[in-house]
């Protein structure tokens, strides 16, 4: 079975930094693939050169097959992408926002309003009808970045820490969205510091370190017994310890 994404020695720096560093990672079809690392490990801009938005300097991304660079207009079809940074029409509501970005999917004007309604209603965003984006909150915005993604319905959604800033409520209404997702045969990925989020929704895993992946497989291989937040530290490196220092806070 093709791949839903397949990264192939992506590689970019920042003048003499590497963000990342010949990564290599596939993803099946069907599956809910996790990222986790540290802040500045090379995840979001994976991501982004995984989906077309940042240029690699060496290394491809195939989406089922189509490579990004070479095919955009085919590979972008397939995919739907919440980015970390997410830029919105600033001046217009939630449900102007799927409308215009819609038709520039090329939908139909009845098909958009049709799932514009219906994503609002489910990401309980239709009672900020009047609601310019503006003013949405943090986690209202990243309920209409999702609703962009999923508005073409494409097979592949990438999602750069969705839950972030979500609350308790609404995350639980997204991941059932999401579990939905995929219970149809769609695939996502989708990066997040929450090993916990991580061990409740994947199915694959994979830690990137240093912009290479380390360790990956099915969330049960990587794990290997143990916590997967015990995995990942000990990959990675234990930081410092809490208890150690700052013997002031205890007087």
């Amino acid at each position: 079975m093709t791949a839903a994404l397949r990264l192939t020695g992506l590689t970019k720096r920042f003048g003499d930094k590497t963000a990342v560093d010949g990564l290599d990672l596939t993803v099946p079809a069907g599956s809910f693939y996790g990222l986790v690392g540290l802040n500045g490990a090379g995840k979001t801009t994976t991501l982004s050169m995984a989906v077309g938005l940042l240029r690699p300097d060496a290394g491809t991304s195939n989406v089922f097959g189509v490579d990004v660079w070479s095919d955009p207009t085919t590979a972008k079809a397939l995919l739907g992408v919440l980015p970390d940074s997410l830029g919105l029409p600033e001046r217009l509501t939630g449900r102007e926002v799927l409308t215009y970005l819609g038709l520039l999917r090329g939908l139909d004007k009845s098909t958009v309003e049709e799932r514009a309604a219906e994503l609002l209603a489910v990401l309980e965003l239709d009672g900020a009808e009047k609601t310019l984006v503006s003013e949405y909150s943090t986690g209202m915005r990243k309920k209409i970045g999702l609703a962009v993604a999923l508005l073409h319905a494409p097979k592949l959604l990438v999602l750069d820490e969705p839950f972030e800033a979500v609350d308790p409520v609404s995350a639980l209404t997204v991941r059932r969205i999401l579990r939905r997702f995929t219970d149809g045969g769609g695939s996502v990925v989708m990066s997040s510091h929450v090993m916990a989020l991580v061990e409740q929704l994947c199915d694959h895993v994979a830690v990137v370190d240093k912009g290479r992946v380390p360790l990956s497989g099915t969330v049960a291989e990587v794990k290997a017994g143990r916590g997967l937040e015990d995995v990942f530290v000990d990959l990675v490196g234990g930081g410092v310890d809490g208890a150690e220092g700052l013997a002031w806070l205890a007087s």
